[in-house]
């Protein structure tokens, strides 16, 4: 695949022209929807964005393509968020050890999961007000990630697998006794 833009739909003319507010945040288009990084400066954005492009490429998750990388524009369009790179970053992401390198990239994708690394809020059984955000007025699925804890299992297992029966509590299905979780009078003997 050579590198550059990988053109997907129709797109107006001056598809990579600045719309709508920049965010210090990167993007990585997985499937049909992006995942929207975000996080304080050095907390592992640019490094997220490439495991899921490698775990793309490896068939741990569909095809995943680089959005943007270290800064990106959102869009409400309908009722979706649309990302795409800044036009002077489009095709380059930070690579630690390596420097900043050229990478195939797709110049929008909506906007389907929001990560937020080094979240205060990030919790072992979160709060379900927790795991959305939203943004310009729509609602997105969010994964709070704390400090120190790799966001990359976490991605994987949001997109691979689906809510317990009990969405409302996560924690309902051990305290019931359903699925593969251990029974709550073994836990607390």
């Amino acid at each position: 695949m050579s590198q550059g833009s990988l053109k997907e739909g129709s797109l107006n003319e001056g598809s990579l022209n600045e719309v709508g507010p920049s965010v210090h945040a990167s993007a990585v288009k997985i499937g049909q929807r992006a995942v929207l990084i975000r996080g304080p400066s050095g907390s592992g954005k640019s490094r997220l964005a490439f495991d899921l492009i490698m775990a793309g490429r490896s068939g741990v998750v569909e095809r995943a393509v680089l959005v943007g990388d270290d800064r990106v524009h959102l869009a409400t369009v309908g009722d979706e968020i649309e990302v795409r790179p800044a036009p002077v970053l489009a095709g380059l992401i930070e690579i630690r050890g390596l420097g900043i390198r050229r990478f195939d990239f797709v110049e929008h994708a909506t906007v389907g999961l929001v990560v937020d690394l080094d979240a205060a809020d990030a919790e072992r059984l979160p709060a379900t007000d927790s795991l959305k955000t939203l943004i310009s007025g729509v609602e997105i699925p969010r994964i709070p990630v704390g400090r120190g804890y790799s966001p990359l299992p976490l991605v994987v297992a949001a997109l691979t697998t689906t809510k317990s029966s009990s969405s409302v509590n996560p924690s309902g299905d051990c305290l019931k006794g359903n699925g593969n979780h251990m029974n709550p009078t073994i836990a607390t003997e």
